[in-house]
């Protein structure tokens, strides 16, 4: 009797840490797995803001051969470009992005003080394209930030709280609206 209750104990400590490993492995790799979801996000965001900087030259070339004189503009689109491709973490990324979404917005308000570049075929085919690059950079920063969500919440959520505290997993940061982007824009049809 004695010997079938020390293997029946036996059993059952072998059965609970044997379950424990496995919730084990399977947190660490699901943390794993959420963690480079969230890389890949990232990266395809990176993917899509250099698609952008690499329409800014051409888009550039064509405004200053019908502005040359706007070259305070083409300055700040150079230093968002570089700003751009220097970017490492998130927060770079936003900066960068917000740096250039003004850069980009100046030099297309140029366009109407030149009624011959709006017109011009080069200069609307680069809109176009940027403006769908910037439809892709949305949709990519949309998708890293619930990939950012997801392993967020796994992080602070038992256990995986404790086997990311073990993995040294930190927190990922968001992509965020550009700043002014909530202010209501002031519409004025004149008197």
């Amino acid at each position: 009797m004695k010997g079938k209750t020390g293997l029946t104990i036996l059993a059952i400590v072998a059965a609970v840490i044997l379950i424990l490993v496995i919730v084990s492995i399977s947190s660490c790799n699901g943390l794993i797995d959420s963690q480079e979801n969230v890389e890949s996000m990232k990266s395809n965001v990176q993917v899509d803001l250099q698609r952008r900087a690499d329409l800014i030259p051409n888009l550039v070339s064509t405004v200053k051969a019908y502005a040359q004189h706007e070259e305070e503009i083409f300055t700040a689109i150079a230093d968002a470009r570089a700003a751009m491709m220097s970017a490492g973490t998130v927060a770079e990324m936003n900066d960068a992005s917000q740096q250039m979404d003004s850069a980009i917005s100046r030099l297309l308000a140029i366009s109407e003080a030149y009624p011959e570049l709006k017109s011009n075929e080069n200069f609307i085919a680069l809109q176009d394209e940027l403006s769908g690059t910037e439809n892709e950079i949305k949709r990519s920063r949309t998708k890293y930030n619930e990939a950012a969500q997801a392993f967020n919440s796994k992080i602070r959520r038992f256990p995986g709280v404790i086997f990311a505290g073990i993995m040294g997993m930190e927190k990922v940061d968001y992509f965020e609206a550009s700043a002014g982007s909530l202010d209501v824009p002031v519409v004025d049809f004149g008197d």
